[in-house]
């Protein structure tokens, strides 16, 4: 097949991003002629069609920057002829959208269902019944409010707390409304049963939806394969990912400290500074800060579990899917789509932002909890392969 992978960026900027690449490069090695479409953007892999992607916008710099921006939030002025030129040389016969809206747009699925072309969505967020993304308020609060179809994103002020750029999201979400992103598309893919129900109750029909659980990362398998599990895990509990509110680090922090565990905490974002200085005479909290491939591994594989405290409504967190195939159980809030990666075999779930929950977890883990973790990650190896998610895609392209 020839596949166009679109995604607005084109580096590992986050879950969308890895598991666009991932999907390229598991294409490529099954033989397929594949493209990507994405915004320019330097830090974006450099690829052979780099230079077909759509220009740079920016939503916070000089005035005609900005309108330009709005422009294309839209579908209008340079994103068409852009994605004109790629459809119209490439010929694709599936177009993967991934993360679209705002920085590049749902347009090139819209032109390349008008030419016949299959278009097939995998779904990161909640953009489509949430048009601030992620079902969450400023406020921290976990919130439904559009997910009937009445937008409430402009009163709340749901993006960044700014009733400016909530006005925006409230326009594009009528610009690229419901109906016309369902008519556009072949299928939706949800990566989880979580985002699979709120697709269905924000109206979109069961007969263009499909669930196909995200796959570990090849080069990260493979380094998971060359160390194997281990029996006997080293006597710390880890966190692997942003530092950030909707994140829950802070509930896992507070309550690590108060149960006297080790806690090695790998990742940055806007809360580490301050997690910093706020365990600074902790000794038992260890911040590593951004680790590679190899280390995140020897990480994972060495804990007695690691901890994924989320309080919003995860889809399908790699995290949790690494961890597993790593060998290590999981500590996992029961929020979104993270219990259904869960069960007592290989994990623990707590009530998502309870603090005294979590001290217990951590208290007792040693005497309550025994983990076969070899049998773990051979499980894992088998749920999150890429040959499973392969067939899965291939029925997703040819509409089966």
């Amino acid at each position: 097949m020839k596949v166009l992978i679109v995604n607005k960026f084109f580096y590992p900027r986050g879950g969308d991003c890895i598991v666009a690449m991932n999907t390229r490069r598991l294409l490529l090695d099954e033989g397929h002629d594949v493209r990507v479409f994405a915004m320019s953007y330097p830090a974006n892999e450099q690829l052979p069609e780099s230079g077909s992607f759509a220009p740079t916008v920016d939503f916070g710099g000089s005035v005609p920057a900005r309108l330009r921006a709005v422009e294309r939030l839209m579908g209008r002025g340079d994103i068409r002829r852009a994605a004109a030129r790629v459809l119209d040389d490439f010929r694709p016969d599936v177009v993967h959208l991934h993360n679209v809206h705002s920085y590049l747009s749902p347009l090139i699925g819209e032109m390349a269902h008008e030419r016949g072309i299959r278009v097939v969505w995998t779904l990161h967020d909640y953009k489509l019944i949430c048009p601030a993304y992620s079902c969450r308020r400023p406020s921290g609060e976990n919130c439904e409010d559009c997910v009937s179809g009445t937008l409430h994103v402009a009163r709340h002020a749901c993006m960044k707390g700014s009733r400016a750029q909530s006005l925006m999201a409230d326009v594009e979400a009528r610009v690229w409304n419901r109906r016309r992103l369902t008519d556009m598309t072949d299928l939706f893919i949800a990566p989880s049963e979580f985002m699979h129900n709120k697709m269905l109750e924000g109206g979109f029909p069961r007969r263009k939806l499909t669930t196909i659980c995200n796959f570990i990362d090849p080069h990260k398998m493979t380094v998971i394969d060359a160390l194997g599990a281990v029996d006997d895990p080293d006597d710390y509990f880890c966190y692997v990912g942003r530092l950030s509110d909707e994140k829950g680090t802070e509930t896992m922090l507070a309550a690590a400290a108060a149960a006297g565990v080790r806690m090695k905490v790998a990742g940055d974002g806007p809360l580490l500074d301050v997690m910093k200085k706020k365990y600074a005479e902790t000794p038992s909290i260890e911040f590593l800060g951004h680790l590679d491939r190899e280390k995140v591994v020897r990480l994972l594989r060495r804990a007695k579990a690691s901890v994924l405290p989320s309080e919003w409504y995860e889809n399908n967190p790699l995290g949790v899917i690494e961890s597993l195939c790593c060998g290590a159980p999981v500590i996992g809030a029961r929020i979104g789509g993270i219990p259904e990666l869960l069960d007592p075999s290989c994990g623990i779930t707590f009530t998502s932002g309870n603090v005294e929950e979590l001290i217990a977890i951590f208290a007792n883990f040693a005497h309550r909890h025994s983990f076969p973790r070899r049998e773990i990650a051979a499980a894992a190896h088998s749920r999150f392969c890429r040959e499973k998610h392969y067939e899965l895609l291939m029925k997703a392209y040819a509409g089966g």
